[in-house]
């Protein structure tokens, strides 16, 4: 058990890291590389185009970087327990959390009573629960965009810059494979090297995402969370699928879709007495 805790505080380190490291990556790369070469024109610096995909990438990578501080901003730690429990030691490695009562679950990892628990971010570094899952959803579906809108416009490079063409579909899949090996045989760059890895990096984060917020607003749309997925505890859903997401996006989710802003106040314990009151 205590080497399974380990490599999960060990995770809770790296993963962010490496997030912060993908995100400078992917921003430097977009502006020293993609977008001058993509969209360089002879006669304007910056051509209505360029200015275009600029202001989309920023808008996606924005919004990313937003929801991600705000799911980091309001944690679902419960600021009501003044006892925190300890595991005993023949807990099983298996269990990352112990259910307590009232919807309420101790995170091993965050060492915290979480409101309403979903599941552990190990890129945020805390528990994702009943006051930052708008925000947890809201930054995969625009981390799937800015990865997947990134993986257009570095084929876009390779194609200006390096005249590889992805007219057939078997080009994508063995970029990776014959790149390897030009690169270890001296054939290519580098650099032509890392952005081929890092267009297979945007495409399975990108995916990634994409799949998780499916899940995600599935679950919530249910009234229930990961961790009731996990006990199997899905025979039925909580309340009306429009009342569920409100609860979560709030009423002014339009404008929490286009702006990382709080458009539901969620206060520690609400959740609770909702919870009681629906299994009365």
């Amino acid at each position: 058990m205590l080497f399974r805790m380990v490599k999960l505080r060990l995770l809770n380190t790296i993963a962010p890291a490496y997030f912060y490291t993908a995100t400078v990556v992917t921003f430097a790369l977009h502006f020293l590389l993609f977008m001058p070469t993509v969209f360089r024109s002879p006669d304007v610096a910056l051509n209505p185009t360029m200015l275009v995909h600029i202001a989309v990438f920023l808008f996606f990578m924005g919004n990313a970087l937003g929801n991600y501080t705000m799911t980091i901003w309001y944690p679902s730690e419960s600021a009501n327990e003044a006892v925190i429990p300890v595991c005993s030691p023949d807990c099983p490695d298996r269990i990352d959390a112990h259910y307590l009562l009232n919807g309420r679950h101790f995170c091993k990892v965050c060492k915290k009573v979480i409101l309403k628990r979903d599941h552990h971010c190990f890129f945020t570094g805390n528990c994702i629960g009943n006051r930052n899952m708008r925000y947890f959803i809201m930054f995969s579906i625009y981390t799937s965009c800015c990865c997947l809108y990134s993986l257009v416009i570095g084929v876009a490079y390779l194609t200006t810059e390096y005249s590889i063409s992805f007219e057939n579909p078997l080009t994508f899949l063995t970029l990776l494979p014959l790149s390897t090996g030009y690169f270890f045989l001296g054939l290519i760059s580098g650099l032509h090297f890392f952005l081929v890895i890092m267009l297979y990096v945007w495409l399975g984060i990108g995916l990634v995402s994409a799949g998780f917020c499916c899940q995600q607003l599935l679950l919530v749309a249910r009234g229930q969370t990961w961790c009731e997925l996990q006990k199997g505890q899905l025979s039925e859903s909580r309340g009306t699928w429009r009342a569920n997401l409100t609860d979560v996006f709030g009423s002014r989710w339009a404008l929490g879709f286009f702006l990382p802003v709080q458009t539901v106040e969620t206060k520690p314990g609400n959740w609770q007495v909702y919870h009681d009151h629906k299994h009365d």
